[in-house]
This record gives structure tokens, C-alpha cells and sequence, in this order.
């Protein structure tokens, strides 16, 4: 009987450990059961690479990593996907920040706890034949309508190289960004904002790039995180953990390049791998932070366009559309820095600075190689032993005095570059822009609007 009794109990032990497997609960001496992951739906409102930090979270699973269970839904244009935010559908959207602060107007509790992309990822292209911003006065832009980004784009562009639009540059509405592309390609205009990474095929057909966005210092709120008030209030810990895995996700991003643009290739679909090289760089690198803050300047500048309409926008003050708290927390307790504070990252990959581009590296080593074998002249004259007295009578032999060492070397500026970016690269600092800026007053009239292509002087310390 004792025999029998052991072999029933171990058979409903066995029986009773499947039916829980089977339920998802698994029990175990070690301790308590790992809690269930916790469903979340978040919607993006774009197929572009600006959209890539929800990308990377999820199919870098880093939502699972902190508890998440996330189903990603597009839903076309910034004001539908705010409207599913507002109902409850999801319970956060990575979108722009227009249609937030509009929403938000109105009324509806929706505000930016991250801004992914703080300035517009155009890039300016014109015609083969120019190479100045000078060179489009006469000529004709294009842009999709008047009031879009397009046209905000375009007209602050022509505005920062002292050009008036709609006088000394004519504007035309032409409509979608492949219309106008095809516009400048057929010589009807002169010149067009164009997005990454269509921007790389624009540069294959032989158009120039004049400048991109980031280069005129433009902040503006293109690409961020939103949530409701209410869900901050009511599920505080599902979004610090959601926003946990965004900053995680965007580090994976900027230190494991094959398989961020593999995701990107997935999701914009597109196997080009000059796009793809140039939607990681200019934008996966170059303008998505290390720190997701959103851009209240950005915010701001967007206030001011609203407000030619909006008596609302000219009242209200960039702070009431953002929460900051999960940021700051996760940046104060230096949960961002350990990221990148690893020496396998640090070995292998530069960090890249919030809006401006990382250099080429080969530009950086032209520089310094330039500097040592100066150095490397001076250090020789220093040791060169004296030569000896000549004694009178003989004729003395001229010797030519040695070459004196350069002071300066030249620049070519690339897209994405500003002062603080070249002085970074030449001196290790950005902090001596000004140096820079000195060196070229009579050809530089505003530090912050060079252009690509630009010749500048940069001196050489000693």
C-alpha cells in the first residue's frame, strides 16, 4: 500500500506541475514566480529613419528586457496617431511635435516625455551648376504647400544666407517630396528641401547639397515620445520601464551598426546601401541624442509659427508640453551614462554629440597628421647641431633659410558640420570655434551659416 500511495502522489505532482507550466506560472524552490509581461500597443506615425528608436526596442527586445510585452501599429499622419493616444488605444506614440503641441492646445492632456529628433532631417539640394547660397538669388525653390515643414524649412534656410524668399527667391507649391524631387531633377526649379535618405539618391543624379538643417542651428521638435498625463499618473512604472527601454534601444543603435541597419532596412524598406548607410549616419549617429530631452527652444519656434493663427500658441510657454520627470530621473541617477561608459563601447565607437554630426575620420587624421609632421619639422630644427665656422678667406657658401612651418590648413565643409563640430575634430574641443571664426570674418559674415562645399582657414596650434 505504501508503494502504491508514493507512485499516485508523485504521478498528480508530475500531473499538477504541467497544468501550471501550462497556465504560464512555473514554480521553483529558488523563488517566487517571474511576473507575467505587461501588454503595451505604442504607435509611430511615419516610415522614415527618424522613427527608428521604437524600432530598435522592439526588435532589439528591449521592451521585453523591462517587463514589456509591445505591439508596435503604424498609423498614418501626426494627427490620427495623437487621436489614438487620446482614446486610449495606445498608450504611448512616437510622433512629431506639432501635432502634440496642437493637441495639447486643445486641450487633450497629451505632452513629450523624449524628443528623438530636435531639428528637421532635410537637407537642402539645388542644381548642379550651384555652389553658393548667393548663386539661387533669381532662381526658383520649391516646397509641398506654404505653411507645411517644407516651406518652414526652406524659407528659414533662405532666410539665414541673407536671401528674402518670394523676392529674391521665387517659392512654388508643387506638392509631395517625390514631385519635387522630380522638379529639380528635370531643371524646373532650382532647389528643394529632400529627407534622408532620399537625399542619397539626389547626390548620385550629381545634385549638390547646399546645407542641412542641422547646420543653420535650427532645434525644432520633429520627432519625440508622447504620453497622456493621465497614464504618468496612473501607470507611472510601465512608462519609466517603456522609456528604459528607448534609451537602451538608442545606445544599441550607436554601438552595434550591422544590426541597427539591418532594422532600418526592414522597416523603411529599402536594401540601397547607400540610403541606409546615410540614414544611420546622419540620423541613427548624427541626430538622434544620447539623452532624449526634448528641445523647448524647438518648441518654441514651433509656438511662433502656430501663433500667426493661433492666439492660443502665442500665449502659451514650451514648458506645458513636456514632462520631463522620467528623463531627469534616468539621467540624474546615471542609468544613461552607464551606458556608454562601457570600455568595449569606448574602444570601438565615438559617441555621437546630440544634433551635430559625427566627422569622418579621415578628415580628423588629415589634420593631425599635418600638425605632427609640423612638430616634427620644429623638433628637428630644434636638435640640429650648429654648423661649423667658417674660416676666413674662403668663400662663404649661402645657405637658404629653412621653410617656414604652415599656420594654418584648409577645411572643406561637409554636410552637417558647424564650428564647434571642426574645432572639436582640430583642437579637441569645441570650445575654440571662435578661433575658427576669426580666421575667416572676411568671408564668414555669421558663424553659424556656412555651407557645404565652403573653403574655411583653420589655424594650426603649435
Amino acid at each position: 500500500m505504501k508503494i502504491r500511495f508514493d507512485k499516485f502522489a508523485f504521478t498528480f505532482g508530475i500531473i499538477g506541475l504541467l497544468a501550471c507550466t501550462y497556465q504560464g506560472v512555473v514554480f521553483s524552490a529558488e523563488g517566487p514566480a517571474t511576473p507575467p509581461l505587461k501588454k503595451i500597443v505604442i504607435a509611430y506615425s511615419g516610415i522614415s529613419p527618424s522613427q527608428a528608436p521604437v524600432w530598435m526596442a522592439q526588435d532589439g527586445g528591449f521592451f521585453r528586457k523591462y517587463g514589456l510585452d509591445a505591439q508596435l501599429i503604424f498609423v498614418e499622419s501626426g494627427s490620427r496617431t495623437v487621436q489614438t493616444l487620446i482614446s486610449g488605444d495606445v498608450i504611448a506614440a512616437q510622433v512629431a511635435g506639432t501635432s502634440v503641441i496642437q493637441s495639447n492646445l486643445q486641450g487633450s492632456g497629451i505632452v513629450m516625455i523624449g524628443g528623438f529628433l530636435n531639428t528637421m532631417d532635410y537637407k537642402f539640394m539645388v542644381a548642379h551648376d550651384i555652389t553658393r547660397p548667393d548663386q539661387l538669388k533669381g532662381k526658383t525653390v520649391a516646397v509641398s504647400r506654404v505653411g507645411s515643414s517644407s516651406d518652414f524649412a526652406t524659407r528659414y534656410a533662405l532666410e539665414k544666407y541673407g536671401l528674402v524668399p518670394d523676392k529674391d527667391v521665387s517659392i512654388l507649391q508643387i506638392g509631395s517630396q517625390p514631385a519635387r524631387f522630380a522638379a529639380l531633377q528635370s531643371g524646373k526649379i532650382h532647389g528643394v528641401m529632400i529627407a534622408i535618405p532620399l537625399t542619397a539618391m539626389a547626390t548620385k543624379m550629381g545634385l549638390n547639397t547646399l546645407a542641412d538643417l542641422q547646420m543653420l542651428g535650427l532645434e525644432y521638435q520633429h520627432t519625440g515620445l508622447a504620453v497622456s498625463q493621465n497614464t504618468l499618473k496612473t501607470q507611472p512604472e510601465v512608462v519609466r520601464n517603456m522609456f528604459k527601454a528607448f534609451v537602451e534601444a538608442i545606445h544599441f543603435m550607436k554601438t552595434h551598426r550591422k544590426e541597427a541597419v539591418g532594422i532600418l532596412a526592414k522597416y523603411i524598406k529599402t536594401d540601397d546601401p547607400d540610403a541606409l548607410q546615410e540614414a544611420y549616419e546622419s540620423i541613427g549617429q548624427a541626430l538622434i541624442p544620447e539623452k532624449p530631452y526634448p528641445t523647448l527652444k524647438g518648441i518654441q519656434i514651433i509656438l511662433r509659427e502656430m501663433g500667426a493663427k493661433d492666439p492660443a500658441a502665442r500665449s502659451a510657454r514650451p514648458e506645458q508640453f513636456v514632462d520631463l520627470s522620467i528623463i531627469k530621473e534616468l539621467d540624474s541617477s546615471g542609468f544613461i551614462d552607464r551606458l556608454y561608459k562601457s570600455a568595449a563601447v569606448a574602444k570601438t565607437t565615438p559617441r555621437a554629440q546630440t544634433v551635430t554630426a559625427s566627422a569622418p575620420a579621415k578628415e580628423k587624421s588629415a589634420v593631425q597628421v599635418a600638425e605632427a609632421k609640423s612638430k616634427l619639422v620644429a623638433s628637428e630644427e630644434k636638435v640640429k647641431p650648429v654648423s661649423k665656422q667658417i674660416p676666413e678667406g674662403k668663400e662663404k657658401v649661402p645657405v637658404s633659410a629653412p621653410a617656414p612651418k604652415a599656420s594654418t590648413q584648409q577645411y572643406t565643409v561637409k554636410a552637417g558640420d558647424t564650428l564647434s563640430k571642426i574645432a572639436e575634430q582640430v583642437y579637441g574641443t569645441n570650445a575654440k570655434w571662435e578661433k575658427i571664426y576669426e580666421a575667416n570674418r572676411d568671408s564668414l559674415k555669421n558663424p553659424n551659416y556656412i555651407y557645404v562645399g565652403m573653403k574655411l582657414v583653420i589655424p594650426v596650434e603649435s
